[in-house]
């Protein structure tokens, strides 16, 4: 996320001020996916309602928010289009899995504790809430109703009450960020970097996660990264950065970003993590920059000592996307257990997820992808069309929250 991740909203009743949204402790009930609770279902019709005119309801709710709570207006970027949707969408998206008490309990603890470093405080919700309800009542007013608001004020409470915890709780043994300068910054290609920086303090993280970074260049925008290692006994952290076409953090920190430039990181986040505790073989597809996690858990498994198979394929759309094979090579060279597989899709005209149709069996393996949504998407179709089932494939979400398997 790209600013705080609370949205809310307000359907034009007086409830500033009186204690309305004040977040209740009560657990939510879990529910099979075939059978949602009234509230889910009423929590899905109203977002089926306004999925035409999503652009004009987020537009709507900011403009609440900061004529009505104008304080709030410094916690996000000047250019608000660099983070918009990612905030709207958020809650929405917590809302619709209201029912999945583990992994959206998950998904919340994760975006309260990064939330600290935006300046979000547990006073700031309520508002958010209602901006989020009068947004949502005046454009989905064909099924709104008072249920519907009931609802929506009961989801929303356990989803504000779940991240102020969280916050809380963090506040208690980490900063709400890092600053981090940069003391290497390799240009591999014309557009991604390689940049290695050493925080101002120790950094806790697992390989396969990855944080969220701004810049000075542009303040309160905020990025997601992967660390591109496992974690290090000097505490430097690496990212592989691919400027995009207006990419305001990537473009910066290619080709602008120096050693001696100080950045922020947010606290690591991600569970796309190996569980040390078997043996089971890793099948990896890391698409373009997506390979620097990969290489961080081929690190991590090579720390941890246990010789378990690591077939590991990485793709890119022309050879020089393959900036980093020569790093994976070597890898391969000392870690017998290791296999590394280029795919090039302008070469072999496939895509990486088709590739390791050719391989395998890999029914008895765990499934790790990283890379572009649509590499995501296709690669968790292949792995389980390829006998891996769901409980055992990893990835980081491609809208931020994994439903529960």
């Amino acid at each position: 996320m790209d600013a705080p991740t609370a949205t809310s909203a307000d359907n034009g009743s007086p409830r500033s001020g009186s204690g309305w949204f004040a977040p209740e402790r009560k657990p939510v009930t879990e529910r099979g996916a075939a059978e949602p609770s009234p509230d889910a279902r009423l929590v899905r019709r109203t977002l089926a309602e306004i999925a035409p005119r999503a652009d004009t309801v987020t537009s709507y709710f900011y403009a609440l928010l900061f004529v009505r709570h104008p304080e709030l207006r410094p916690l996000f970027p000047v250019a608000m289009d660099a983070q918009r949707d990612r905030l709207f969408k958020a809650l929405l998206t917590a809302a619709e899995h209201i029912d999945d008490t583990e992994a959206l309990t998950a998904y919340l603890r994760q975006l309260g504790r990064d939330h600290r470093k935006y300046g979000t405080r547990a006073e700031h919700y309520p508002a958010l809430g209602e901006c989020l309800i009068d947004a949502l009542s005046r454009h989905a007013a064909d099924v709104w109703n008072a249920d519907t608001e009931a609802a929506w004020v009961r989801a929303y409470t356990t989803i504000s009450q779940t991240m102020i915890d969280a916050a809380a709780a963090d506040a208690s043994r980490a900063p709400s960020c890092w600053h981090a300068e940069i003391v290497l910054h390799e240009l591999r290609t014309s557009d991604v970097a390689v940049i290695t920086v050493r925080p101002d303090q120790p950094y806790p993280f697992l390989a396969g996660q990855y944080t969220s970074l701004e810049t000075p260049w542009w303040p309160r925008v905020w990025r997601h990264y992967s660390f591109a290692s496992a974690p290090r006994s000097d505490g430097l952290l690496s990212f592989h950065v691919k400027a995009v076409p207006a990419g305001w953090v990537s473009n910066a920190l290619v080709h602008r970003a120096r050693p001696g430039d100080i950045i922020r990181l947010g606290p690591a986040v991600g569970s796309m993590t190996v569980d040390h505790t078997t043996d089971t073989g890793l099948l990896c597809l890391g698409g373009g920059t997506g390979i620097a996690p990969i290489k961080a858990l081929v690190e991590d498994v090579a720390e941890h000592g246990v010789r378990r198979p690591v077939e590991v394929f990485y793709g890119a759309r022309t050879e020089p996307g393959l900036y980093d094979i020569d790093t994976m090579l070597r890898l391969r060279r000392d870690h017998p257990w290791l296999s590394v597989r280029a795919v090039v899709d302008r070469q072999t005209h496939r895509r990486l997820p088709d590739a390791i149709r050719e391989y395998g069996p890999w029914n008895g393996y765990d499934a790790y992808l990283s890379g572009p949504p649509g590499m995501v998407r296709k690669g968790v179709d292949a792995v389980r069309n390829a006998g891996i089932s769901l409980e055992r494939i990893r990835h980081d979400a491609v809208d931020g929250l994994v439903p529960r398997r």
